[in-house]
Parts: C-alpha cells; structure tokens; sequence
C-alpha cells in the first residue's frame, strides 16, 4: 500500500519523481509508513491521503465532525487506549448490533482495531478519518474529563507527598508521567486541535481560569482549583526557558513543541496579577506563517496590486493594521514568494516568528544595544536586495528603511495603522520628510481578519431594508439577494465560524498619489485621491465577502464601522 500511495500521489502531481523516489529510500531504511513521511514533511493534505487511502484500502470514509457519539459507545474503550492507538469507536453498525464501526486514520492500524475489538467486545468495522479529526474528536468528548483527572491526581500527590518542592519534581529528567506535566501538554494539544491562537491560563480569587482564542474570540475552555497555577505555571516557565524563581515582573520565553505531526511555535508571557502569575500562550504553526495567496484572501484586482507591488526592484511596502489582524501571516507569505537563489533577503524580527529556509534572519537584542535601528545599518553592509524590518517603531528605524529604499532596496515591514492612507501621516509624524515618502513607498497594504461562516452550517435568509440600506443593494436587486448567518454545529464548537480570512485595502502608490504626499496632503485627501484610481476600501471588499456568503454582516460591522464616519450607528439603529 505503501508503494501504490506514492505511485497515485506522484500521477496526480502532488509529489514529483524526487521527492517520491527519497520517500521510498527512508521508507524502506526506517520502516516508517509513507503516509506518516508525508504528515512530517507536509508535502500533501491529510485529507488527500485519506482520499486515497481509502479508495486503495476499500475502508470507506467518515467526518467525524457530523457524527453524535451516543454514550453508551463513548463509554466502551477508556480515553488513554484511544489516544494512544489513535482510534475511536463511533456507532454500533446498523445492520449488525455485534460490529462497531471504529475511526482510524491508518489502514494497517491492525493493533487499534484489536485494542477496540478485546475492549469492547465487539466486531470492528473501520472507517478512515484524518488523525486530526479523530484527536480532536477525542478531545471534544474526554478532553475535559481527561485533564480534570489530571489535576485530581496532581491535588492528592500534593497531599501525600509534601516532602518533595514542586520545582524538584517538575525539573527532575522523568516527569512525563507527572500530573502537571500531562496538564499542561493536553492543554496545548488540545488548543491546537481547536484552532486556538492563544491560550491564557488566568489566577482569579477562588479559581484558575483557562481561556482559548479562537478565530479571534476568547473561549472559556476549563477552570481549575486555585492550587494548581503555580505547578501550571512553573510547569510552562520550565520548558521554555524562564526564571522559575522570579515571580515579581513579567517573562517572555518560547519552546517548539509537535501536535499531530505539525511543529508549533509557542511563545509565552508571564506576568504578575493581584492573585497570581498570568500566563499567555501564542500558537503559531511554523508552515503556516507562509500560505498561498489566494488563502489568505487576496484575489482578483487585489492579487493583481499586491505582485505588482513586489516585483518593484527597490521601495518601501508596507503592510499596516492592528495587533493580531494578520499582518506577518502577509509578510512571510510575501517574503517566500520572493526568495530565490538570486537574491539576498535579510530580516530583522522580534521576535523571529517562524524560520525561512535560505533566508537570513536577526533576532533583535536590546539588552545586547542590536535594535531595529542598529541591526538595519548592519544589515545595509551586508549586501542586501530585499529587507523586512518586523515593525517600524520610531523615527530613526523609519528613516533608515526610507533611505535604504531610495538607494535600491526593496523593504517590506509593518505599522500600527488603521489603514493606507493614515500610514503616510504616522511617517510624517515619525520625522521622515515628504518628499523621501512620496519617493521610497511602493505601496500600503492595509488588512483587517474576519471570520468565516463556518461552510457546515452556515443559514441564509432574505436580506432586510435597513441592510440592503447599508450595504447599498440596487432597489432592483433585493428581493434575489439573501445574507448568510452563523447556526453552530459540531465542527465549528457551536461558533458558527471556522477559519479566518484577510480583507484587504490595497495603495499602489501612482505618480498622482506622490505629488499628494510630496505636498503633505490631508489623510482623506489621499484616501478620496486612491479610491478615484481604482483603490477599494477595506469597508469594500468586505461588503463583497458577505454578498457571496464568507462572512456574516456582524463581521463586515466589526472591522469596518470606523470607515463609516459615525452614520452606520444611524443606519442600523433598526437591526433587531
């Protein structure tokens, strides 16, 4: 099966002849399965191989997601075999009351099919899903009784064991077996399984609360006895990298941990509260920091602008908006379609979110005196063609990447702006001159993250007066057009919402738009003066991603209603 997976992948041009002739060699030298190969290079969807696998193993296919476990089944095999064996039981066979019919994502998973079968007593009849979705699947049914087990275990080893610090037992070399230890790894996983971004682990008076952010929202996940944030928190200062015995000011460490085959970056901060440390988690999977444009939401005219943008040789790009609205997702995705063999690209980060393979990165260091301003004049002597500055903070780091773009460089970097055409007024107020601006930018990307209607459950209805009011539908067109609503089911967590998307406001920056900010131009002078050469708003292009059912209206409110100017309180002052 092994060899016919490869030879189906390579026919359908998903792997070429290389890589499938060096998966074969280290399938056949480390006796791994080519679809595990395949997940740890993430050379091909798992969904994919699934497909095939099932067509070449006869095992149909099942998303669990739109499955209802009933209880009685859930209550068969005990969590830890299930994880273990990655497999889960999910229906008695309607046609025969003596089978179940059992998830796996392997088909020559032979001993989590007898695990199953001497457990509960029943025939086993596989079924095949993504290993994703059967972990999560566990997780979504035991997950909470798993780590409220865990944190039982951890309060009645500190009852019976005083004798030995928390610090001994969770920097002694065998803790995985350790309560604490298993705590804060199921919360990890877990997190990742959930498409979590951040996990903030919160002390409060009687309890310690645990929240996920998903898709941009703050999820209560679990709470805890207010005993156990200490062993937490010591537990997560340990695995990366921070003082355990400074509890007095705030920490920010990092560590790599592997979740289902995937590497993620976790970066943590540690910081002092009235009842304790607080902890903040950031997830960030180290190949998804790069994505196909089209992913990110950049298509059409859109698409067009933002490569126009970057096959200029030398300017300053950059891309502009608010914390978490996805900005180094643009960057690196930008920054990977342009690194070749014939270029030198340099970056300097802090920090350094993701590694890129032939391009050379610089951590900033302040305690070390290397800062964006100083790393910037290093790196113009080492013979740079592009550069990526993480985020222009003040006049100085601004200034050198304008004189760098001027003198044949091509710079791409962040700022905290609410959108294209403000961007030039934070420059200005930074100290860089006019006219170096209307000289260096090549163009402004500014972007905002909303939600996507989960596709599972997504409803639609008749759009009503006072939204097609603002969303400036044709009389002729309303009675055909219809918005979609968030419902909630079982793949979305009861949200409605899966997955994220970027909605973009794209400046390219024309020889009118110069003269504009030469002569130091009004922020809506510029805006008025883009939207008549073709730009369109962020307001725009979102109204275009509810119209085609992407996103909700609520959505397109949140993240436009500033570019309203105060009258869409007025117009929808009629939504119930």
């Amino acid at each position: 099966m092994n060899e016919q997976l490869l030879r189906i992948l390579y026919r359908q041009g998903l792997i070429d002849r290389e890589q499938a002739q060096e998966l074969w060699q280290e399938h056949q030298s480390s006796h791994r399965a080519v679809r595990e190969l395949l997940l740890e290079r993430g050379l091909v969807p798992e969904e994919k191989i699934i497909e095939i696998l099932s067509r070449l193993s006869h095992f149909p296919m099942v998303q669990l997601y739109e499955v209802k476990i009933p209880p009685e089944v859930r209550r068969l095999v005990p969590a830890e075999l299930l994880r273990a064996n990655e497999v889960i039981p999910f229906a008695v066979d309607p046609a025969d009351s003596g089978t179940l019919r059992v998830a796996i994502s392997d088909p020559m998973n032979m001993k989590g099919r007898d695990v199953v079968a001497l457990t509960s007593k029943y025939r086993v009849r596989p079924f095949l899903a993504t290993t994703a979705d059967i972990l999560r699947t566990i997780d979504r049914y035991y997950g909470r009784q798993e780590m409220a087990a865990a944190a039982e275990q951890y309060a009645s080893a500190q009852v019976g064991e005083q004798q030995h610090t928390l610090e001994d037992e969770l920097i002694h070399a065998d803790v995985s077996s350790s309560p604490v230890v298993m705590l804060v790894n199921s919360l990890v996983e877990q997190a990742v399984r959930q498409r979590a971004s951040d996990i903030h682990i919160e002390p409060e008076a009687d309890r310690v609360r645990v929240r996920f952010r998903v898709d941009g929202v703050l999820y209560l996940q679990s709470t805890y006895d207010t005993s156990l944030l200490a062993a937490i928190v010591t537990r997560v200062k340990i695995i990366s990298g921070l003082d355990i015995s400074e509890k007095r000011i705030p920490q920010d460490g990092r560590f790599s941990i592997t979740v289902d085959h995937m590497e993620y970056e976790v970066r943590v901060s540690t910081l002092p509260t009235a009842y304790g440390e607080k902890c903040v988690m950031r997830l960030a999977q180290k190949r998804a920091l790069s994505r196909d444009k089209e992913s990110l939401g950049l298509t059409g005219e859109n698409l067009r602008k933002f490569d126009k943008i970057l096959e200029k040789p030398n300017g300053i790009v950059l891309v502009t908006g608010p914390t978490g609205s996805g900005k180094s997702t643009t960057l690196y995705t930008a920054l990977s379609g342009l690194n070749s063999e014939a270029v030198n690209i340099v970056t300097v980060e802090d920090p350094i979110e993701a590694n890129i393979e032939g391009v050379n990165q610089v951590q900033v260091n302040p305690r070390a005196n290397l800062t964006f301003a100083s790393a910037l004049r290093s790196i113009l002597r080492q013979d740079p063609d592009i550069i990526m500055i993480g985020e222009i903070r003040d006049g100085e780091t601004a200034e050198i990447a304008v004189q760098a773009s001027i003198t044949g460089h091509l710079v791409v970097s962040t700022l905290h702006t609410n959108d294209t055409a403000s961007s030039v007024t934070r420059l200005l107020d930074m100290g860089v001159e006019s006219y170096l601006i209307a000289d260096a930018t090549a163009g402004i990307i500014a972007q905002r993250l909303v939600r996507r209607l989960c596709p599972s459950c997504r409803t639609s209805r008749p759009i009503l007066p006072h939204e097609a009011d603002y969303l400036d539908i044709p009389e002729e067109e309303r009675d055909s057009t219809v918005l979609w609503e968030p419902h909630g089911c079982t793949r979305c967590g009861g949200t409605g919402y899966y997955d994220r998307i970027a909605v973009y406001e794209i400046m390219e920056i024309t020889p009118a738009l110069r003269a504009l900010i030469a002569r130091r131009s009004t922020t809506d002078a510029l805006r008025r003066a883009a939207m008549q050469e073709g730009m369109h708003t962020i307001r725009e292009n979102a109204r275009s991603l509810v119209l085609d059912g992407t996103t909700s209206l609520s959505e397109m409110q949140r993240i436009s209603m500033e570019d309203d100017f105060g009258e869409a309180d007025d117009i929808l002052g009629g939504m119930p």
